[in-house]
């Protein structure tokens, strides 16, 4: 059964194994806030744990969501800047958007699933259901 809950890991989105993690910030620059932040994926016995990269990005920045066993990060951001001196005015803004999708196995307890957000990281808890977690080996006597 082992080889069936690791190969029903979580997996990423079409687009992702597709066009690749930075396709669009590869053909027209990191200047435009395409990036696609790095993402971990670990499994223990009792769940699975998410972290993603995203400095400069605080809680607030983020949004997920789940349906149909699917998890979905997602963040949006917009900063503009302007400057006045005597002779010159220049405004500038920047848009910086992500989403990542993530099909979750069955073996999840969809209701207990949690976040958190430290020092640039944003760490995904999912729990694994009671009835999936792993059981401590026993030995069996022979009678």
């Amino acid at each position: 059964m082992l080889p069936t809950l690791r190969n029903s890991l979580l997996f990423p989105s079409l687009s992702d194994e597709f066009f690749g993690k930075n396709l669009l910030s590869d053909f027209f620059g990191k200047s435009i806030g395409f990036d696609i932040p790095a993402v971990n994926i670990a499994e223990s016995g009792e769940a699975f744990e998410i972290e993603v990269a995203a400095p400069g990005l605080s809680k607030e920045d983020f949004k997920i969501d789940v349906h149909n066993n699917v998890l979905t990060i997602s963040s949006e951001k917009e900063e503009k800047k302007e400057d006045e001196g005597k002779n010159y005015r220049r405004r500038e803004f920047s848009y910086t958007a992500f989403e990542r999708s993530f099909t979750l196995p069955d073996i999840v307890d969809f209701d207990k699933i949690s976040a958190s957000h430290k020092d640039g990281i944003l760490n995904i808890h999912i729990p694994k259901r009671e009835e999936a977690k792993e059981k401590p080996s026993r030995q069996i006597k022979i009678s």
